[in-house]
């Protein structure tokens, strides 16, 4: 056969072969897309987020405030603003999770559930120093019978690459889930006063103005955040969104609606993370880890368990870093390592309170001489 009356052939089956499909679909006997499945389509994946969706979604709000905040700009008149956040059911007597800066200076608060019920809320407590607060709905006591509080998970098992969902009302979107995973672990962002929130978990799962408040979950639904800041020059998500930990939110929650506030534990000291420069100075190992204190504030938890502020010379050399001659650095705080400052405020926030003493591993360095010292500071409420 020639290549040209094999072309013709090969066009004469491949018409015949529409003709038969067209046929067949004119009767009913395949389905319009070939090679789709009729009925659920859905993968066992896909099924995991359908699952943490249906049995959480009941358990967020979305939250409506109007509030009196100064320096407002252009948003309404004489410093009020109307905006809009996330929250989570805690318990059966109607407590709402969400971030404080949500609600402060709230003269009216909203909340919607996802089956329509709209109730009033009011403020129970604001803790600006971790950026969370707690709500109360008011509804009759048959509707509270029915909330669906959250599953709290533990934070701290949580490892970088573990998928993470986050439901939320982004720009007002309500009930939005996107995922991602975890993308970091124990970073540290800045509260809403000159203390810092330690071992937060740092997420590129979509977080946008108006999640703020929502939950973060494990593939279990279980609470292990809630998502609080991003990282963005357009205020949109660049895929670094922040989120409390859960076992912070949850010692906040209960200080909140026990006490009304939250106080947490002052050891007072400024520093950081042991640097290059350090351990050239000092002619210590590479991979030394630690809080290095640069300054005990006077009266203080850790100046009065005697640990020392940096000493440092007259005047750095032309071209050189201020590196201490003397110096301490904490590798332990009641016999668990510190990577860093970071590792310290959490633990601080999540595991101690004022009154307890907790016992301080210290590496004690000068030019000449280093020694390890065990301290126990105890510990007061931050000033």
């Amino acid at each position: 056969m020639s290549f040209a009356n094999a072309i013709r052939s090969g066009r004469a089956i491949v018409a015949l072969v529409i003709v038969l499909l067209l046929t067949a679909l004119a009767a009913g006997s395949v389905p319009a897309f070939v090679g789709a499945q009729s009925g659920d389509v859905t993968i066992p994946s896909d099924q995991v987020f359908i699952d943490v969706y249906e049995r959480v979604s009941p358990s967020v709000v979305s939250i409506n405030v109007v509030a009196r905040r100064p320096q407002t700009g252009a948003f309404g008149q004489d410093g009020t603003v109307i905006s809009g956040g996330t929250g989570f059911v805690l318990d059966s007597e109607g407590h709402i999770m969400t971030n404080n800066h949500v609600v402060e200076g709230a003269t009216e608060i909203e909340v919607s559930f996802v089956d329509g019920t709209l109730a009033s809320a009011r403020i129970v407590g604001l803790d600006p120093d971790s950026d969370l607060a707690v709500l109360q709905v008011e509804l009759p006591a048959e509707d509270l019978a029915r909330m669906r509080p959250v599953t709290f998970g533990d934070s701290s098992a949580l490892r970088i690459g573990q998928t993470v969902l986050a439901i939320g009302s982004p720009f007002g979107q309500r009930w939005t889930l996107t995922s991602g995973i975890v993308s970091a672990l124990d970073r540290s962002i800045r509260g809403l006063t000159n203390y810092s929130i330690g071992g937060v978990i740092q997420t590129d799962a979509a977080i946008n103005p108006g999640n703020s408040g929502g939950p973060l979950l494990d593939l279990n639904g279980r609470v292990v955040g809630v998502n609080s800041q991003i990282i963005s020059s357009t205020r949109s998500s660049a895929g670094i969104g922040f989120a409390v930990p859960g076992n912070l939110a949850q010692r906040v929650a209960r200080a909140l609606i026990e006490d009304g506030f939250v106080s947490y534990s002052y050891l007072g000291i400024t520093g950081g993370n042991v640097t290059l420069s350090l351990i050239k100075a000092f002619n210590l190992p590479n991979n030394t880890q630690g809080v290095v204190v640069a300054e005990t504030a006077a009266g203080g938890p850790a100046s009065r368990a005697g640990l020392r502020s940096a000493e440092f010379e007259a005047a750095a050399q032309q071209g050189q870093s201020r590196v201490p001659v003397a110096v301490d650095i904490i590798t332990a705080i009641d016999g668990q390592p510190l990577k860093g400052m970071d590792a310290l405020i959490s633990y601080l926030a999540e595991k101690t309170e004022p009154g307890q003493t907790v016992r301080l591993t210290v590496m004690r360095l000068t030019r000449e001489s280093s020694e390890t010292l065990e301290l126990e500071a105890r510990l007061t409420p931050r000033p």
